[in-house]
């Protein structure tokens, strides 16, 4: 039989054969959360060995960290658009990949760099 020819009488039966899942994938990551000690939820959202939020290993390899290079590479309005792209980019996915406090912390990052610039910008016009 083929998903195209099934009947409805087919996915009823399919259906008490196995039934859906009742935990969703949101309660289902958030009961892992809720299962971990304090001490290992901290060393999973901060982990010590790489601050894979504010200094990834590989965004630091040459002797200018990349977020700089691009920086400088492109006008400030551009990397406004870099920086609010980011962060639409991690807020999108952050529900997705299996790391959603990662992404959110990600998307903080470039929010709050965004800010610094457009902050640092307003000043500079004063």
């Amino acid at each position: 039989m083929s998903i195209n020819n099934a009947t409805p009488a087919d996915w009823d039966r399919l259906r008490k054969q196995a039934p859906a899942i009742e935990t969703t994938i949101d309660e289902a990551m958030m009961q892992v959360y809720v299962d971990m000690s304090k001490e290992e939820l901290e060393a999973y959202i901060f982990d010590e060995d790489e601050d894979v939020v504010n200094k990834p290993d590989h965004y630091n390899t040459g002797n200018i960290e990349c977020i700089d290079a691009i920086e400088e590479s492109m006008s400030s309005i551009a990397f406004q658009g870099y920086l609010k792209g980011n962060c639409m980019k991690y807020l999108w996915r952050y529900d997705y990949k299996g790391k959603p406090v990662e992404d959110l912390q990600k998307a903080q990052w470039y929010l709050a760099k965004l800010l610094n610039v457009v902050v640092f910008e307003e000043e500079g016009e004063e």
